[in-house]
């Protein structure tokens, strides 16, 4: 994202805490792909559902936010939150079908890569997001998972081997 484009989500969201309805619209509308690219490999098929119910969050708390200029921070930690919890969900509602997972063969990268994925859990995937698709180091990631930094570390390195075993089966 350029910083023109934080700048701009950082105006919106001083304007939206202000009670700009229009503002607020715009903002949520601004929002919305960064919400996405976080949410959708986390919560996977569900990554729709987890978009909406971040951006509910972020509709409801907005007044919550002292700092505008944390915005990008705050919405990245509620999305996450959001995309890991309706991942919880979602895995509990369905059961798992090894006849829908694609064979490991398929030449189409982004369905073997969602499949692998998949294979993970929603905190391993939270962890492996923000470390390796966000860019965040491990404290940070630790942080925004508010979990202590070691377990961070490890689920870390337990997603990343089990993503290696699955990619290599």
């Amino acid at each position: 994202m350029s910083p023109a484009d934080r700048e701009r989500g950082v105006a919106l969201a001083r304007a939206a805490r202000a009670g700009d309805t229009l503002a607020l619209h715009a903002l949520l509308d601004h929002l919305t792909p960064y919400i996405t690219r976080i949410c959708t490999p986390i919560a996977l098929a569900d990554g729709p559902d987890a978009t909406q119910e971040a951006l509910l969050a972020v509709f409801t708390a907005l007044r919550s936010l002292r700092d505008p200029q944390a915005l990008y921070g705050w919405v990245r930690a509620v999305s996450v939150r959001e995309a890991v919890r309706v991942a919880r969900r979602a895995a509990r509602m369905r059961p798992a079908e090894l006849d829908d997972v694609p064979a490991g063969g398929d030449p189409q990268l982004a369905a073997d890569i969602d499949d692998v994925l998949a294979r993970l859990t929603p905190e391993h995937r939270a962890v492996l997001v923000l470390r390796d698709v966000e860019g965040l180091d491990e404290e940070s990631a630790a942080a925004l998972l508010r979990i202590p930094a070691g377990t961070a570390k490890s689920r870390l390195h337990r997603a990343r081997t089990s993503f290696r075993k699955a990619w290599s089966a």
